[in-house]
């Protein structure tokens, strides 16, 4: 994930006006067993545009309603290919999380959601760990993790993810 996530910033626009790197965690057919990120951008521009519709500054520049589809549907999706889909799979074997159609699943869905969560997060400290983000756009930007089936885990994921001093606007709508 964080090889993949390197090479997806890596091909950003360098100067598109970049103001935020999304994640967009979802799974295939809301199955817990098969989840995947959509890696994307979005722009200052694309903000403005945004701005016409929102109610305010901050839904228009921080809410997935108004990303536009690069980064609502990413540049590019890491683990629905086969590659991703397997090691996933083996790693959820090996901390015994995994389970079969006819398998009862317990709490493993919970726990394979909060897992996958843990992945993304730890992909988009290491985006900013690595200098990545500094070097493929030329300054650091927050990475938004979001999930449009819990909208609620988008502040406690999007603050792990990041440094303080990017998220600081951001975590001003933070309900907790």
């Amino acid at each position: 994930m964080e090889r993949v996530a390197g090479e997806v910033v890596g091909a950003f626009p360098p100067d598109g006006g970049i103001y935020a790197v999304t994640f967009r965690i979802d799974s295939v057919d809301q199955d817990p067993r098969f989840p995947y990120l959509a890696i994307g951008y979005t722009t200052e521009a694309d903000a403005a545009a945004s701005a016409v519709q929102a109610s305010d500054s901050w839904e228009a520049r921080w809410s997935y309603a108004f990303f536009p589809r690069t980064g609502l549907e990413g540049i590019r999706s890491v683990g629905r290919d086969p590659e991703g889909t397997e090691l996933y799979r083996r790693e959820a074997e090996s901390r015994g999380l995994w389970y079969e159609d006819d398998d009862e699943p317990d709490d493993r869905d919970e726990r394979l959601v909060e897992w996958f969560y843990e992945v993304c997060v730890a992909a988009a400290r290491h985006l900013h760990d690595s200098g990545r983000i500094v070097e493929a756009l030329g300054r650091p930007v927050p990475v938004i993790l979001y999930d449009m089936f819990d909208p609620d885990s988008m502040f406690r994921l999007t603050s792990h993810a990041n440094p303080a001093e990017l998220v600081t606007e951001f975590m001003t709508e933070d309900p907790s």
